[in-house]
């Protein structure tokens, strides 16, 4: 019991008004994380559209395109999207207002945008063999 309350009485007297810790610019100003003015929001209501998402992120800065991913075939959101800034400074604002924020009912994460991975190249049709049986590397021979 000694032990915490010497340390409760060491973090008061060190303890910083709150006056002070705004005048201090902020780590994330020296430490961003961001490269590119790009970022990832996860974690959207599928009733979320574009617009919805433009007019949320559009307090901290020029919006380049605010875009939620639908599937192709349903035409549904799939629960994620991408919003673009002008510079790295307003995305890096507008992650730190966003992330685990509320956004239609859901809680919304916001993380800087990763480059998209190449796709491999289609796959040709199967190729058959001397017997008219083809291959099937999932479940075996197939006829």
């Amino acid at each position: 019991m000694a032990f915490f309350s010497s340390i409760r009485n060491a973090l008061a007297r060190s303890a910083v008004s709150p006056s002070a810790l705004q005048a201090q610019p902020s780590l994330s100003s020296f430490y961003s994380t961001l490269t590119a003015p790009k970022l990832f929001v996860s974690g959207l209501s599928r009733l979320t559209s574009d617009d919805k998402l433009q007019e949320a992120f559009a307090p901290f800065g020029n919006l380049v395109e605010a875009k939620v991913i639908t599937d192709r075939m349903s035409g549904r959101s799939k629960g994620f999207g991408f919003v673009t800034y002008e510079t790295i400074e307003e995305a890096e604002k507008a992650r730190e207002g966003m992330n685990a924020k509320f956004l239609d009912g859901w809680v919304i994460f916001v993380d800087p945008a990763k480059p998209r991975e190449p796709r491999p190249p289609p796959q040709q049709e199967p190729q058959f063999s001397e017997t008219g049986f083809r291959t099937n590397k999932t479940v075996g021979w197939c006829g």
